[in-house]
């Protein structure tokens, strides 16, 4: 830690986080329908009790579909103006959950064994409490600081941003306005490629969201009747030839330092090639994930009852698209591989983003920050398999990381959009050191 470094009572510090992360969890901001508003206000009142009182909200509600209730907010600690803004972001809202599938109510916010679970554990709230918290620390230990800290916590990012980060563009481009952000994105491994070493990814790009319906029309009938224009039967075959298609691999130029550092690690050895690369995608789904374009099929729909061939079946496909690659061409792709005109393929939702550069002020207070805390461990500037709202920020020229300073083992790092999400009361306390300190330093 730096000489001017705040004594702080972290055990204290670690007990707040738990609480407020496990009563964070019971605001049940599941998108859709998101309601997002209830968690600003809890985040407000909390703020508001610290004596942070530069706070703002954005409401985004509408009358449509899911449109309800849809809140964005700030809350502003003003430096001397010497540098531009940092800005904390996060958002509130979480993927859906099957209950049955759950060993907790994933709404209770439940603390066992030293470990907190819920939906919004990983994926974000444990980052938007460490976020405030570093918020809070800065506050109360009376930190001088030249840029404003801002704190910011949006709407309705797991659907792609429409009443947040999409909104805020729209209707408040100033709230963009920044130096740096710090989101969600990397996450740090306990494991990397089978070795245990503490890494630590530090985002600096992200995929492209490229979101298809494939809809396939056909003659209805009597089930007892088959026959060759069976709608769901030919949106099958099409799903079949999109799951036998192979996808090249591909280094892009944000992932080059990426494998150079754990080569350099000796994490990865041999040659660092096209082929290692290859062997690399084949054997691991995190690798594949990153160096190739890739499609999951979501969801089916079709049929109305058992003896009725229906005349329509839809499916959902979400595509991830490496940075460069471009989303018209790969649907024409998409379109050439199914090969059939009766299923139309229609864009549902796309996006792209930026890379912001690694080599920066905040890139360099990541990596110091972190081998002040472990020295062994390596600090990874990588490209995320999953689409952030830092592709706005990105877009409009500021550099933006995802960087949440917490050690996933591979399990717990499945959990997220998955059952039984959780995080450990230890990277509560890990990821909030790490945080704080990034931001003290960054602040000043």
């Amino acid at each position: 830690m730096g000489t001017d470094a705040p004594r702080i009572d972290w055990d204290a510090v670690t007990e707040e986080a738990t609480a407020l992360l496990s009563e964070f969890i019971r605001i049940d901001t599941s998108n859709p329908p998101g309601r997002e508003a209830a968690a600003c206000e809890w985040l407000a009142g909390i703020l508001r009790r610290e004596g942070i009182d530069d706070i703002a909200f954005y409401d985004a509600s509408d009358s449509s579909e899911h449109g309800e209730g849809r809140m964005n907010m700030t809350a502003r600690l003003r430096g001397d103006g010497s540098k531009r803004p940092l800005i904390l972001l996060n958002h509130t809202d979480v993927v859906p959950v099957e209950r049955q599938y759950w060993d907790f109510e994933p709404f209770s916010g439940a603390v066992v064994d030293g470990v907190i679970y819920g939906r919004g554990a990983l994926d974000m709230k444990s980052m938007g409490i460490m976020e405030l918290l570093a918020m809070l620390l800065i506050k109360r230990h009376r930190i001088p600081h030249a840029r404003d800290i801002v704190y910011m916590a949006l709407a309705d990012e797991e659907a792609g941003g429409r009443w947040g980060i999409e909104w805020v563009e729209r209707h408040h481009p100033g709230l963009l306005d920044a130096e740096f952000v710090i989101n969600e994105g990397g996450w740090g491994s306990a494991e990397v490629y089978g070795t245990r070493r503490p890494s630590f990814n530090c985002s600096i790009s992200e995929k492209g969201p490229l979101w298809l319906k494939l809809v396939a029309e056909g003659f209805p009938g009597h089930g007892s009747v088959p026959h060759s224009d069976n709608a769901l039967e030919r949106l099958v075959r099409a799903l079949r030839r999109i799951q036998d298609w192979a996808r090249p691999v591909s280094v892009i130029p944000e992932l080059r330092e990426y494998f150079d550092r754990l080569y350099r690690a000796r994490i990865l050895e041999g040659d660092n090639d096209h082929d290692a690369m290859e062997r690399l995608a084949d054997a691991n789904i995190l690798a594949r994930a990153i160096l190739t374009n890739t499609v999951s099929t979501t969801t089916l729909h079709s049929g109305m009852k058992h003896n009725v061939i229906p005349a329509i079946a839809e499916a959902t496909l979400d595509c991830r698209l490496l940075p460069g690659a471009d989303p018209a061409a790969f649907t024409q792709q998409v379109r050439d591989v199914i090969a059939d005109e009766k299923v139309r393929v229609e864009t549902v939702f796309e996006s792209s983003t930026l890379a912001s550069p690694y080599d920066t002020e905040l890139f360099g207070v990541i990596e110091d920050v972190v081998h002040d805390h472990m020295e062994e461990a390596l600090v990874l500037p990588s490209v995320s398999a999953g689409f952030t709202d830092s592709r706005i920020f990105r877009k409009h020229g500021v550099t933006s990381y995802g960087f949440i300073p917490i050690l996933l083992e591979p399990q717990e790092a499945m959990t997220i959009h998955g059952h039984n999400e959780r995080i450990t009361v230890d990277n509560m306390r890990l990821g909030t050191q790490i945080l704080f300190e990034t931001v003290r330093r960054m602040a000043g």
